[in-house]
């Protein structure tokens, strides 16, 4: 028998194990709405275990439900919701007496901000509509709990002011008053306010009537117990009116007419710009220094000077001054009949001589032009400073002797304190500008712009105007030095020697300002002195 071989293949080596390693560590994701997984080999199956959905699903759930007011669905998207959960939402709506409410989450970037692995926050806005519509910012806590997400949820989630006892309520609330403000910020709306600036303030209401309109209002305001801590909305203050008032000349200038026994007036200007600095009455009752209509008298001889440089008179020509002369029939005279003879042009203004003027505006100047340069000075223009204010008049003259007349102020020419401190403005700056309680920037003015005077005539008036003060009519009055101005006495009425007003028109720097005494008589004697001591309180 054939021997059988069995061929057997020599055993291999053991195979060695390689040597076993620690798992690596599993990290916690940071993000946890990408689920966390858990592979488990178990029997050749495989289950993956993952949280489900994410926080800005359960909050877009969370805040649809909230805007249909579905309570029940709001409470299952919560993970601990209190027991009164459907009370506190239907109490903050009704505190609120809102009719309907609408949150959105916000889908900007950054919506999901979370504090640790399972926990974070969504943010959202609410508005709410009702007795007072009012939106607000706010954020929604979530948290995992067995593998899913859920509203974490606390009275901040309503409103993050919401802890504690507080409480958000609505409340009607009075309209607090549109604030008016001096040109340093300091509230002039007040009852210690000086009555000429209540004057101003209450013209001020009646020309924008809109800045000041207001009533009562609701707003939404924040308690805790009964107390109130803020409002939340509503509280917007309305923007205030600012005023060009400055309480320091509003203040030279009452200290000034203290001592004055009859109806006196005193305005300021700025001329650089026209800003009424200060309108002062006494006694108070009438806005006489905005309001009131005189003649204006020798101070209107500025007006007529202007006319008479601008046709070719210069200062320094001779010109005669009689103390009285008949013009168109009617006897003209100056105060006291003074006769001053042949004099310049320069003193025969300053000496006021209403001879002079009369007969020159006759012979040389003519009704048109003297017309034509009344108006560069803004007479028969009406103003709108923010306040009631009159124009100053110049009706075109009927005859010689209307016209001489309206050549020193009287006839029927008529203006009021601020018109002719426009005029003394238009010569301390080189043009005639609108006068303005309230600054351009607040309530730009399209009706009236600047009327720049010939560089001549305001050459001219400079010189004529300080030679009133020096060596006209108001010398005797001691003035800081600097001032210029022109006195005026304005007859009234009837009679052999009618009553006048005591007017002073003048500047010193940047300052203009025109003072008027009803009845006082001479400008020189009344008006002068009052100027004076108002430009040394301020000097």
């Amino acid at each position: 028998m054939a021997d059988t071989y069995a061929y057997l293949r020599p055993e291999a080596p053991p195979r060695q194990a390689p040597p076993r390693q620690a798992p690596p560590r599993r990290r916690r994701r940071r993000w946890p709405w990408a689920g966390a997984a858990i592979v488990v080999l178990a029997a050749g199956a495989v289950w993956a275990l993952r949280t489900t959905g994410s926080p800005e699903e359960v909050a877009d759930a969370y805040l649809g439900a909230w805007s249909r007011g579905d309570h029940a669905a709001m409470r299952e998207l919560v993970a601990d919701p209190p027991a009164d959960f459907e009370r506190r939402h239907r109490r903050f709506l009704a505190d609120l007496k809102a009719e309907h409410l609408t949150a959105r989450r916000h889908v900007s970037g950054g919506v999901f901000a979370a504090s640790a692995a399972d926990t974070g926050a969504v943010s959202f806005q609410a508005t709410v509509q009702g007795a007072a519509d009012w939106t607000y910012e706010s954020e929604l806590k979530v948290v995992e709990r067995d593998r899913t997400w859920k509203i974490d949820w606390s009275p901040a989630a309503l409103h993050p002011e919401l802890t504690g006892k507080r409480s958000i309520r609505v409340a009607r609330v009075e309209a607090d008053p549109t604030p008016v403000l001096a040109a340093d910020g300091t509230r002039v709306d007040t009852p210690d306010t000086p009555g000429s600036v209540q004057q101003l303030v209450a013209g001020l209401r009646e020309t924008y009537p809109d800045r000041f309109s207001g009533s009562a209002a609701h707003h939404v305001q924040l308690y805790e117990g009964g107390r109130l801590l803020r409002t939340l909305s509503g509280t917007r203050e309305k923007e205030p009116v600012r005023t060009t008032v400055d309480l320091k000349v509003h203040a030279a200038g009452a200290a000034a007419l203290e001592d004055v026994d009859k109806p006196a007036a005193l305005v300021a200007l700025r001329p650089s710009t026209g800003e009424i600095l200060a309108a002062v009455n006494k006694p108070g009752g009438f806005n006489r220094a905005l309001l009131g209509k005189y003649p204006p008298g020798s101070t209107f001889k500025v007006v007529t000077a202007a006319a008479l440089v601008a046709g070719g008179t210069e200062p320094d020509a001779d010109v005669s001054c009689p103390a009285e002369q008949n013009i168109g029939g009617f006897p003209f005279h100056n105060a006291g009949f003074k006769d001053f003879g042949t004099l310049s042009f320069r003193d025969a203004f300053a000496h006021s001589c209403n001879t002079t003027f009369g007969d020159l505006t006759v012979s040389v100047l003519g009704a048109e032009r003297l017309t034509e340069v009344a108006r560069t000075f803004g007479f028969g223009e009406k103003i709108t400073p923010g306040v009631p204010a009159v124009k100053a008049e110049f009706p075109a003259p009927k005859d010689a002797t209307d016209l001489a007349s309206a050549s020193i102020g009287q006839g029927r020419v008529l203006a009021s304190p601020l018109n002719m401190a426009s005029v003394a403005a238009a010569i301390a700056d080189g043009a005639w500008r609108p006068p303005r309680l309230v600054p351009e920037d607040q309530v730009p003015d399209r009706t009236l712009r600047p009327r720049p005077l010939e560089e001549g005539v305001v050459a001219a008036l400079r010189d004529l105007m300080p030679a009133v003060v020096t060596d006209g009519t108001a010398h005797a009055v001691r003035f800081p030095p600097g001032s210029a101005g022109k006195t005026g006495t304005a007859e009234y009425g009837s009679g052999a020697e009618p009553p006048s007003h005591a007017w002073f028109i003048g500047y010193r720097g940047d300052l203009a300002f025109a003072v008027v005494v009803e009845g006082g008589g001479a400008g020189s004697e009344v008006a002068a002195p009052i100027a004076a001591r108002f430009l040394r309180d301020l000097s």
